[in-house]
């Protein structure tokens, strides 16, 4: 077996593995959906290290599903964190008058796309406490932006899921 097989044999485990796992998942829609929101809001915190515990702590207290929670914080990765925390810092910024120098954002988006997550927190972090009250406030904002729209969505393809589920079931057993 050369390389390329192997490759493709890994891929094809890993998307069978994430299937079956997705097969099981357990919950009505509302609590997956709020799960999977409740990430979406927290992927738009600047608090990359943090974001799961944060997403697993509102699920836990709204008895939402907490792994569609940490799977919507993935919103936030190395394609999206530098529009997120681009969009994060305009946003508190106009809101708070602050000058929105971008100077800030592209050293913190180096540190995220070299994966140094905390010299990116340290970045924000020696802005002083403006510049983290910026951040968070924007993030906030673009958070509940996105959040609300963003359950409506999961709860639809969550309804859908559970629906074909059923019948995948049904189809697979027969009716008892």
């Amino acid at each position: 077996m050369n390389g390329m097989d192997t490759w493709k044999t890994g891929i094809k485990r890993r998307l069978k593995y994430y299937y079956f796992r997705l097969i099981r998942l357990r919950g009505n829609a509302h609590e997956l959906a709020l799960g999977a929101t409740f990430g979406v809001f927290v992927g738009m915190l600047p608090i990359i290290p943090f974001q799961f515990i944060v997403a697993l702590a509102l699920s836990f207290f709204f008895k939402a599903s907490k792994i569609t929670a940490v799977a919507g914080t993935l919103v936030s990765n190395p394609l999206t964190i530098y529009p997120i925390y681009k969009h994060c810092y305009i946003i508190g910024s106009f809101i708070l008058g602050f000058d929105q120098r971008i100077g800030l954002i592209r050293t913190v988006s180096d540190a995220m796309n070299a994966g140094e997550y905390l010299s990116a927190a340290i970045a924000i972090l020696n802005g002083g406490a403006m510049v983290v009250v910026v951040f968070l406030l924007g993030g906030i904002i673009l958070g509940i932006i996105l959040a609300v729209p963003s359950y409506f969505g999961f709860y639809y393809l969550f309804k859908l899921f559970i629906y074909w589920r059923r019948s995948k079931k049904l189809s697979t057993y027969g009716k008892f």
